[in-house]
């Protein structure tokens, strides 16, 4: 472990740019938000890292169809990235694209660093390349005589001199690292990656001749780097590799690697031989989570069921978008992402549910006790149940985010609003101030806010600008995870703000 770092560091891969952002990216830059968001909240210092990969073949081709030279056509695509992860309320740090100069010099540096180890060598390569993944197999790889095994799609023979990474000379160093921890997750992914591994690893084309769209390898300019070498680097030139190097130590290594489970490989195998190679430490932990569906059916751009999660979140909300997401998929499970399934959970849980809670809460404080929040006093044995599952689920909610059970912590949010809504039911408080029972009735508005600020907090990662809703109207304002673990952190008389309808039910 690097006694030297004090950030928590989370990254999402680079998305290609000859497209904009879908679903599926979306989903992987939410997880990742969340993840930063919960670090923050626990005072901790946070770096979060994403991005795009603009160099390769594909990009080439894609800027030639529109008659534009790559650098031109990438800076128009950019916008629709940005752009989008600011309206789905994405919090990160850094934005790295593979073109800025400070990466470039970079992986230059690298890639030296390695040669100079004896791990790069010149050779022929001779196999079968995607060009829409930019994978390259070997004959024995691929289940079919010259179909890519991701997209389906015709491979093209290439034959031509390459500089080779010696990958196969740490073959029992990865399995070693994978097998002596949870590195790899969830376990279907550690267990795709051994059994892969323990087939045998040769070594990796890491250059050519024929793309011109890419860095130029040091030693000889008539190749460019393979452009999964290159992109892979971001996670470490992004935080100071090859420019600052006290900022650097600061961060490396990164604590969450997030992905779509069909490049796990690449993270998992490729990324940490290179970093050993250049003696550097590895990465705490890969996470590989499941593709979308769309109402059980692949996205494809034939199909037109691409789903733009900008267009979603701007007719049912961010948060409503957010918290469907995580809540409706096991976290690194296959998902299915349908319009019916969001409304309902819109309808049942975050109106009827969260909604509801927040709305009588607040107008019971505002009608029996002038909007200020009562004093609790000789509370019952219903104020100290509600209290005491209030507080062991805020607890267990941080150890499942930690673990990465997203939708497992969404869970247990729920059970605290739903025992708060059964809280009222049962207690009554109507009632309670017919009958001026105003002792009684102060203690359960009052247990009722204090359940309300902890499930604020907790819901802040997954839905930000609910968290704050609610806080606004409990008349608080502080996010700290800390403060999840303790009660009576309202102060008595604190003024509630105006009732507002968090979600509208959608008919």
């Amino acid at each position: 472990m690097n006694k030297i770092k004090n950030t928590f560091y989370v990254t999402t891969p680079l998305y290609y740019v000859n497209d904009k952002p879908h679903i599926g990216s979306a989903y992987t830059n939410i997880s990742a938000d969340i993840l930063a968001r919960f670090h923050r909240i626990k005072g901790e210092k946070v770096f979060f890292l994403t991005g795009t990969d603009e160099h390769g073949e594909k990009i080439f081709k894609a800027a030639e169809e529109k008659g534009k030279n790559p650098k031109e056509f990438l800076d128009e695509l950019i916008p629709f990235f940005t752009e989008a992860w600011k309206k789905l309320n994405i919090s990160y740090d850094y934005f790295i694209r593979t073109t800025d100069l400070m990466h470039e010099k970079a992986v230059i540096k690298f890639f030296k660093k390695i040669y100079e180890n004896g791990d790069i060598y010149l050779g022929e390569y001779e196999g079968h390349y995607c060009v829409p993944c930019e994978t390259y197999y070997t004959k024995a790889q691929l289940k079919e005589e010259k179909f890519c095994f991701e997209c389906g799609k015709e491979t093209q023979i290439m034959r031509e001199e390459s500089y080779f990474f010696k990958l196969s000379k740490y073959e029992q160093a990865l399995i070693g690292y994978i097998e002596s921890a949870d590195v790899v997750m969830p376990e279907t992914r550690k267990n795709e990656i051994l059994n892969f591994i323990k087939q045998g690893l040769t070594d990796l084309s890491i250059s050519r001749t024929s793309i011109k769209w890419g860095i130029p390898v040091p030693l000889n300019k008539n190749h460019v780097i393979y452009v999964w070498f290159d992109a892979l680097l971001n996670y470490i030139t992004a935080i100071g590799y090859g420019s600052n190097s006290k900022q650097f130590k600061s961060i490396w290594p990164a604590d969450v690697h997030l992905m779509g489970k069909e490049i796990v490989r690449f993270h998992a195998v490729i990324w940490p031989a290179m970093l050993l190679s250049a003696g550097m430490p590895l990465p705490k932990k890969v996470f590989g989570h499941g593709w979308l569906t769309v109402e059980g059916q692949k996205m494809s751009k034939s199909k037109g069921n691409v789903i733009d999660p900008v267009e979603v979140s701007e007719k049912y909300s961010v948060d409503a978008l957010r918290y469907f997401l995580m809540r409706e998929i096991p976290f690194g499970s296959d998902g299915d992402y349908s319009e019916k399934a969001l409304v309902q959970r819109i309808n049942s849980e975050l109106a009827d549910s969260l909604g509801n809670l927040l709305n009588r809460s607040i107008v019971m404080i505002e009608k029996y006790f002038d909007g200020k929040i009562p004093k609790a006093v000789n509370i019952s044995k219903q104020d100290k149940e509600l209290r005491d599952l209030t507080l062991k689920n805020a607890e267990e909610t941080g150890k499942l985010i930690d673990e990465l059970q997203l939708n497992k912590a969404l869970a247990l949010i729920w059970e605290i609003i739903n025992a708060s809504n059964k809280y009222i039911n049962d207690s009554k408080p109507w009632e309670l101030a017919k009958k001026e029972e105003k002792e009684k009735l102060a203690n359960v508005l009052y247990t009722l806010s204090e359940s309300l600020r902890v499930s604020s907090i907790l819901l802040y990662p997954f839905m930000p600008e609910t968290a704050i809703k609610i806080q606004k109207q409990l008349g608080i304002n502080s996010m700290k995870f800390e403060e999840t673990l303790k009660w009576n952190q309202i102060k008595e008389g604190t003024k509630t703000g105006q009732p507002e309808i968090l979600f509208k039910k959608i008919e």
